[in-house]
């Protein structure tokens, strides 16, 4: 979701990030399966706020057949409020994170996307002067190569979130453009789906940044980053960096003393790696304001076009335990039966559940931490 979102390092305000924390790889849930939380309901109040807001929708433009097949199965849904007020605001080390957002299977992915959709980046690239290596990325990050796209309806998503009021002027300005977007024609209700918070496409979009740089690059008359066809949404991505300010040619930058770019040098974790970041990184920081997601970003493209790994090191976690010993813990956690998701070192609800259970099953203080005592036993 662009638009300068606030990075929250459990969350990112959008789908994205809690893709990035999945394993799975298959698309999310059709509509018909999602969770009962998340199936838009009629009620009372609901509903007569949505009375008032068309009169509001009206004066904007919006006109009575596209509010009438807009809001003609939309509801108030539950779980995308419970969402709202819940991201998790746990913060990641830039370790963690980097291990999440350019994992090997992102990466393997990534490899992939690139060779198949060869021809399609190529020509993006000329047209807009973006790296394709950056926009595979970014499509990589926001919806792991279009495999999670979302299937939350949008006009409900929005007006939930504009309804329950605590970002409702925000929320209030998506749903109008969402529903911009369905008078234009580019997409019907049915089809605009995404994230809880109104995220769209392959490069998860929200409506107002739809609104000002989408682009319809197949030339068939619609700006469809809904497809399956991910050329219109990865198309929107370079144009969205180019009108931001990316400067063709220019790296967005490198990890200090590997022969990079020069530019400012960020540290973004105590005692860990350093990086020469250029006018390019800002501009990915208008994708996502953060410093880990812009690193992220251009780390991924790297890894996609063949770069080794980072050569530093990160330090020890707060447990004395390093990246390497984490993964051994994960491991040895397989080994004994746990499902603990991908073997990241990241130590994140999976394997926290399968640390208590074997400290438990150990007599040890049942606290989920990942400890030196628990990767001796493990070994």
């Amino acid at each position: 979701m662009v638009l300068n979102r606030r990075f929250l390092v459990c969350g990112l305000g959008s789908l994205a990030f809690a893709a990035c924390t999945q394993t799975a790889t298959t698309r999310q849930p059709s509509a018909q399966t999602l969770a009962a939380d998340l199936r838009p309901l009629q009620t009372p109040a609901f509903s007569a706020w949505v009375a008032q807001f068309r009169g509001r929708a009206r004066a904007a433009g919006i006109s009575e057949n596209t509010l009438n097949a807009a809001f003609a199965d939309a509801g108030y849904i539950p779980g995308v409020v419970d969402r709202d007020r819940n991201q998790i605001q746990t913060r990641r080390t830039f370790e963690d994170y980097l291990a999440i957002v350019a994992s090997d299977e992102r990466i393997a992915k990534g490899r992939a996307a690139l060779l198949q959709n060869a021809s399609v980046l190529r020509a993006i690239e000329s047209r807009y002067g973006v790296d394709q290596l950056i926009v595979a990325a970014i499509w990589g990050a926001e919806s792991f190569y279009g495999e999670r796209r979302g299937e939350i309806p949008v006009i409900s998503s929005t007006a939930t979130l504009a309804f329950d009021g605590r970002r409702g002027a925000f929320y209030e300005s998506q749903l109008i453009a969402a529903l911009k977007i369905l008078q234009n024609g580019d997409t019907t209700a049915s089809n605009m789906r995404g994230s809880w918070a109104g995220a769209m496409g392959h490069t998860q979009f929200i409506p107002t940044s739809y609104e000002g740089f989408a682009v319809d690059f197949t030339g068939d008359g619609r700006r469809d980053i809904w497809s399956d066809d991910p050329s219109d949404a990865l198309a929107s991505t370079a144009a969205y960096l180019a009108r931001n300010g990316w400067r063709s040619g220019l790296k967005w930058g490198a990890e200090v003393g590997t022969g990079g770019p020069d530019g400012r040098v960020i540290q973004p974790q105590a005692g860990g790696v350093r990086f020469n970041v250029t006018q390019n990184f800002n501009v990915l920081k208008t994708y996502n304001n953060s410093d880990f997601y812009a690193l992220g970003i251009g780390h991924l493209a790297d890894r996609i076009g063949g770069a080794g790994p980072l050569r530093g090191s990160f330090p020890p976690d707060a447990n004395g335990l390093t990246q390497a010993d984490r993964m051994t813990v994960q491991r040895g956690l397989i080994q004994r039966g746990y499902d603990v998701g991908t073997v990241d070192g990241v130590i994140g609800p999976k394997s926290i559940e399968a640390i208590r259970d074997f400290q438990r099953r150990q007599g040890l203080a049942v606290t989920g931490l990942a400890t030196r005592d628990v990767l001796a036993r493990l070994r």
